[in-house]
C-alpha cells in the first residue's frame, strides 16, 4: 500500500482555474447532500485523529443523517473512548491507520492528525480505495501536496480539503464582486494570526515518559524519533516546526480565501521576516513574523503572526483588500465597503459608498462535510479539491521557508522549485524515518 519516495520538484500538471465550479458546488452543497442521502445509502466514514479538530469534525458529520461512522481510529486511547461516548455505540477502534484503511466497509476517510501526517495517511487512503476529507494544512511540505494531488488524479478518489471557507456564500459573492471590479485593482491584501501569548506562551516542560495510552513513536510517524513532550502532543504540535507551523495552521485559511477572491494560482517571489522576540517557552517558531508574497499580476499578500500583541490590526473581519477604489474588510459576518478618496495630485469623484453588508452562511464545518459527502455520491469535484488545497498550502510553505534560509525566494510555479536559492530548494521535502515511505 506504500511506494517509493521521490525527490522534491516534481513537475506539476498544467493548472486549470475553476473559480465559478468550486463556487457552485460550494452553494450547493448542503441542498444537494441532503437530496442525496434520502436518496441512496449512507456513506460509511471512518475518523483517522479524533482529538481536537477530528471530535469538532466528528460532530459536524453526525449531524447530517446520511452518515453512517464505520470505524474510529487514533493513537490515544482516551481520545477513542470520548469519541465512542459521542457516538453512544461501540464501533470498531484502532491505533494504526493502516487497519482502517484495509476494511471494506469504508467509503471514505476523515483524516484530523497532526499536520505531518496528512500526506501519508491521504495517499495510502486513496490506494486503499477510499475517498478523503483530510484537514489543513494540506501537507506539511510542497513535495508531499504534490503527491497528493498525483494519488487523488491517479486514483480518481475525491478528495476534500478541510478549507471550510470554500463551502461559503459570502466569499463567493465577494469574489464575484472584487473579480468584476467594485474595488478597482487590488493591489495588496492582508490577513493576520493575532494573540497575546507573553510572556511564557505554551510554557517550558521537560521531556518524560508518554502519557498513558499514547502511542508516542506512531505520533511522530514519519518525523525523527525523540523522547515525548507533554508541550508537543497531543495538542501544542503547532508550535513546533516539525510537525506544523501557525502561517500554516491559520495562514492557509485566509491565503485560500484571498486566492480564490482575487482568482490568484500562485506567487511569483515570497519574503519573510521574523523571530521569537517576546515569549519565552519551548517553540521553535517565531511569536512574530512578517511574510510578503508577490504575484505577477501586480499585487502584494501579507501574512503577521503576533503572538506577542492582542490588538486587531485590521478595522475589522479577517482579511483586508485594498483596491484603487476602495477597501474591503470581510469576516466570518460579512463584510465592509470603504470608499476611496482622491490622493496626492489626482482628481476623480469616489465611485463606491461606504457600507457594510451583514451575510452568515451558518456552520461552515458542517456546509463542507455535507459537499464531501454529496461528492462522494455524485463523483463531482468538491468545493475544496486537494488542487486548491495544495496551491494554497504552497503559500504557507513558501513563507516558511524564506523565513527559515532568510532570504527573498523566487518561485517557479509551473515546475514547483525555487530558482535562486539551493538551500531553499532542499526544505521542498525531508527524508522520512524508516519504514515510512510515501506513495
Amino acid at each position: 500500500m506504500t511506494a517509493r519516495s521521490e525527490g522534491p520538484g516534481v513537475r506539476r500538471e498544467t493548472l486549470t482555474r475553476r473559480e465559478a465550479a468550486v463556487g457552485l458546488a460550494a452553494l450547493g452543497g448542503a441542498a444537494a447532500a441532503q437530496s442525496a442521502g434520502a436518496q441512496g445509502e449512507r456513506v460509511r466514514l471512518a475518523f483517522i485523529g479524533v482529538g481536537n479538530r477530528g471530535s469538532q469534525l466528528l460532530s459536524s458529520a453526525l449531524r447530517h443523517p446520511w452518515t453512517e461512522v464505520a470505524a474510529l481510529c487514533d493513537v490515544y486511547e482516551p481520545y477513542l473512548a470520548r469519541a465512542i461516548e459521542k457516538l453512544g455505540k461501540r464501533v470498531p477502534s484502532f491505533m494504526d491507520f493502516r487497519k482502517v484503511l484495509d476494511r471494506n466497509d469504508v467509503d471514505a476517510v476523515v483524516i484530523a492528525t497532526p499536520d505531518h501526517w496528512h500526506a501519508l495517511q491521504t495517499v495510502m487512503a486513496c490506494d486503499a480505495g477510499k475517498d478523503v476529507y483530510v484537514e489543513k494544512p494540506l501537507a506539511i511540505t510542497i513535495h508531499e501536496g504534490r503527491r497528493m494531488v498525483e494519488a487523488a488524479r491517479r486514483t480518481k478518489r475525491i478528495v476534500q480539503v478541510g478549507l471550510q471557507r470554500r463551502s461559503s456564500r459570502l466569499y463567493a459573492e465577494l469574489g464575484d464582486a472584487v473579480r468584476g471590479g467594485l474595488i478597482g485593482k487590488v493591489t495588496l491584501a492582508q490577513c493576520h494570526r493575532i494573540t497575546n501569548m507573553a510572556p511564557k506562551g505554551i510554557g517550558r516542560t521537560p521531556d518524560g515518559p508518554p502519557p498513558e495510552g499514547l502511542n508516542w513513536d506512531m505520533w511522530l510517524g514519519p518525523r525523527p524519533a525523540r523522547p515525548f513532550n507533554a508541550n508537543i502532543a497531543p495538542y501544542k504540535f503547532r508550535w513546533w516546526k516539525a510537525y506544523s507551523s501557525q502561517v500554516g495552521n491559520w495562514g492557509v485559511h485566509y491565503f485560500d480565501a484571498l486566492r480564490w477572491v482575487l482568482a490568484e494560482s500562485g506567487p511569483v517571489s515570497v519574503s519573510a521576516h521574523g523571530g521569537r522576540y517576546a515569549v519565552d517557552d519551548d517553540r521553535d517558531i517565531p511569536d512574530t513574523m512578517e511574510a510578503i508574497l508577490e504575484f505577477a499580476s501586480g499585487r502584494l499578500l501579507t501574512f503577521g503572526q503576533y503572538e506577542a500583541s492582542g490588538i486587531p490590526a485590521l478595522r475589522s473581519g479577517e482579511v483586508e483588500m485594498r483596491g484603487t477604489l476602495g477597501t474591503i474588510y470581510a469576516g466570518s459576518s460579512g463584510y465592509e465597503v470603504v470608499a476611496d478618496r482622491p490622493g496626492q495630485f489626482q482628481e476623480w469623484k469616489p465611485a463606491l459608498e461606504t457600507r457594510t453588508v451583514s451575510r452568515k452562511d451558518g456552520n461552515l464545518d458542517d456546509l463542507h462535510m455535507a459537499n464531501f459527502l454529496e461528492c462522494v455520491k455524485s463523483r463531482r469535484t468538491p468545493a475544496c479539491d486537494v488542487e486548491e488545497g495544495h496551491l494554497s498550502t504552497v503559500f504557507a510553505h513558501l513563507a516558511n521557508i524564506a523565513l527559515a534560509t532568510r532570504s527573498r525566494i523566487e518561485w517557479d510555479m509551473a515546475n514547483e522549485r525555487i530558482t535562486n536559492n539551493r538551500a531553499a530548494n532542499a526544505l521542498l521535502h525531508y527524508r522520512y524515518r524508516a519504514p515510512w515511505k510515501l506513495g
